[in-house]
């Protein structure tokens, strides 16, 4: 699997709500036309559009950006490929998530026994 997260964590994002499409070009080092080109390929880079239909981008988007361009350019992947990286990796998360809430459950049930096993004097 790809360490994506290193090259993200060289990029120090502003502390701003919304950025517009020429600040996101600047900050990631990707022409805006790019930028457009992406929204299509890959659904889940969503910038919020506002007012005449124009983009606003949040920290998120930022580093799916960022993390799109790592995977295309640094690694070799194809928008195809890339695609493909990142249902695994939301697959994986799921995955995660769901073993971490199955043992949660298990502990909590776990306590509870304890609890009603012994009587409150």
């Amino acid at each position: 699997m790809l360490d994506v997260n290193h090259n993200i964590l060289e990029t120090t994002i502003p502390s701003k709500k919304y950025f517009s499409i020429g600040e996101v070009s600047k900050l990631c080092g990707v022409l805006p036309h790019v930028l457009r080109y992406w929204e299509e390929e890959f659904p889940q880079l969503s910038p919020v559009k506002k007012k005449g239909n124009r983009r606003y981008y949040r920290h998120s988007d930022i580093k799916l950006v960022l993390k799109i361009k790592y995977v295309l350019h640094d690694q070799g992947l194809t928008i195809s490929g890339a695609n493909k990286y990142f249902l695994s990796e939301k697959s994986n998360s799921n995955k995660n998530s769901t073993n971490k809430n199955y043992r949660i459950k298990k502990d909590l049930e776990e306590i509870l026994d304890i609890l009603s096993s012994n009587t409150i004097i």
